[in-house]
């Protein structure tokens, strides 16, 4: 079976279904997450941010192996869940009602 993500990344493997390109689709995946599933992504993920960071600054944007592009993606994801998890203990936004992200243009990367 191929690796979704670079070989070294392999225990991020059971997290692959995080590398969504889009902000909206992360942010969907987020609300219909609970807050163990968040937490337990969050965990491995930031365990391995430093070596991830060092491996991404190695390629320009335009020229990540697709490995690497879905490994970007699963760190865009990481940034979705870290306030749920660092402050609001919920995948919703606090006090926010029925409130959703439309995201009319998605970031440049």
């Amino acid at each position: 079976m191929a690796n979704i993500f670079p070989p070294e990344f392999t225990e991020l493997e059971p997290f692959a279904d995080w590398a969504i390109h889009g902000e909206t689709n992360r942010y969907e995946k987020r609300i219909a997450s609970t807050m163990e599933e968040l937490q337990t992504f969050y965990d491995v993920a930031t365990n391995r941010i430093d070596e991830v960071m060092a491996y991404l600054e190695g390629y320009a944007v335009d020229d990540l192996p697709e490995e690497g592009q879905r490994l970007l993606w699963l760190y865009c994801a990481l940034i979705t869940v870290s306030f749920p998890i660092e402050a609001w203990r919920q995948p919703r936004v606090p006090d926010s009602g029925a409130a959703i992200i439309n995201a009319i243009q998605e970031p440049a990367i």
